[in-house]
């Protein structure tokens, strides 16, 4: 049948050359939808033969009048309608695409079916097809603002979020005026990724109760924030910790800031400030002190469960002087025995020394570096060091939850079940930084 199809009316393609008027007529009645949808992809098809087909009973028809750039005008108010979200989708990549070429010399009729087609898409009932518009528009700047506006309030972050981080029809007001008012999540932080946002934004935000929001902004570099604002939510990441990191990392830094966060940072933000290039001299020496202070009162935590301590080892020879923690922990090391559950029994009964120096041992590391890990409560650290001593991911969050002392909502999970979430370039620069 397709062969015989294809000597009574060709290959449609435009390839083909001029489509003589008669058989297209066929071709747009034919029982057999392929050969409709073969003249309904066709740009040199007359448009009165892509209106018609518009309405055709095939699905698969009507998508590709949808597409089709040569399909007239008047067609999209009913292909706008269509029963079938595909159809629409179709139409809606298509007008957007189109929309921002309808210049005022466009015929009126022209602009104004286009434009009411693509208000009845913006507006349609399926997110995905409301998406399409979204996503088209987000970065054009000719298009009807009302229309922007429309898709920015859209109840769906999927729409809103596009437009409200890329459009350049948003202005501060209509921005101040969306995060006062917008009850949908997430939207706040599309707009923090925003390039070049103002400082009269960035206020609005970080006014808000929303973290992620500030955590956004905090990590665009392009946000203007003023030197007030950011000390205040210098002062609030004494709470949220997630902030911290991104403040370290600011492209510009008061030095007012960097002094105050050294007092208080996690470890891993310590060390990317004392990285930083732009601190005056007593800056940079009040982080470095912070950092050595650190260390020293890693060293103390180590020393005083470290291996002078006899009593700490619960293997004692009978009738015999107590087993120093390191001796002890080097023979089961010897024997083999010094695996995972070992460990855990030690962690669990709260033999800090054995576990130092059985982390160490089977690390590599000193004993001393072990202590800073285990002092600084940093779920990275931990996790790396739980690494490099060739435990499994499982003992890791065990490890972080006894050794660590990390706070149960700041443990890190496995990746897939049983994998490390760190890279291995991420879990060395862990480790070189506690041994530095």
């Amino acid at each position: 049948m397709s062969g015989m199809l294809g000597r009574l009316f060709g290959r449609p393609s435009e390839a083909d050359g001029d489509l003589d008027y008669d058989r297209a007529r066929e071709m747009a009645r034919h029982p057999d939808a392929a050969v409709r949808r073969r003249l309904a992809k066709r740009g040199d098809a007359r448009p009165e033969l892509l209106y018609y087909l518009a309405d055709d009973s095939a699905s698969e028809v009507r998508r590709e009048i949808a597409a089709n750039e040569a399909t007239p005008p008047h067609a999209y108010k009913s292909l706008a309608h269509d029963v079938d979200e595909d159809v629409r989708c179709d139409l809606a990549r298509k007008i957007a695409r189109l929309t921002p070429g309808l210049t005022t010399d466009e015929r009126d009729k022209i602009r104004e079916l286009t434009l009411e087609a693509l208000e009845i898409l913006a507006s349609d009932e399926i997110v995905r097809v409301r998406q399409v518009i979204a996503e088209t528009l987000k970065d054009v700047a000719d298009v009807p603002r009302y229309i922007i506006q429309r898709l920015a309030r859209d109840s769906e972050l999927a729409v809103a979020a596009p437009v409200l981080e890329f459009s350049p029809l948003l202005t501060d007001d209509g921005l101040v005026d969306f995060i006062e008012s917008s009850a949908v999540v997430g939207a706040l932080s599309a707009i923090s990724r925003r390039g070049d946002l103002s400082e009269i934004v960035s206020d609005v935000i970080a006014d808000s109760d929303d973290q992620d929001a500030v955590a956004a902004l905090l990590a665009n570099p392009s946000a203007q924030i003023r030197e007030e604002t950011l000390d205040q939510l210098v002062d609030g990441a004494r709470r949220v910790e997630r902030w911290q990191m991104p403040i370290a990392l600011r492209p510009r830094l008061p030095l007012k800031a960097a002094r105050k966060l050294a007092g208080f940072v996690a470890d891993a933000v310590l060390g990317a400030l004392m990285r930083r290039d732009d601190l005056d001299e007593d800056t940079a020496a009040l982080v470095s002190e912070t950092v050595h202070k650190r260390m020293r009162e890693g060293l103390a935590g180590d020393a005083r469960d470290g291996e002078g301590d006899l009593s700490a080892c619960p293997d004692q020879a009978k009738g015999g002087k107590p087993k120093r923690v390191g001796d002890e922990v080097r023979r089961l090391h010897k024997e083999g025995k010094l695996d995972d559950a070992r460990i855990s029994v030690e962690l669990t009964s709260g033999n800090r020394a054995f576990v130092t120096h059985a982390l160490a041992i089977k690390s590599g590391l000193t004993s001393s570096v072990i202590g800073r890990i285990g002092a600084a409560r940093s779920a990275k650290g931990v996790t790396s060091l739980a690494w490099k001593a060739g435990f499994s991911m499982r003992f890791a969050i065990k490890l972080q939850a006894r050794f660590g002392n990390v706070p149960p909502g700041e443990i890190l999970q496995a990746r897939d079940g049983f994998d490390f979430p760190m890279s291995e370039e991420d879990m060395n620069w862990q480790l070189d930084f506690y041994a530095s």
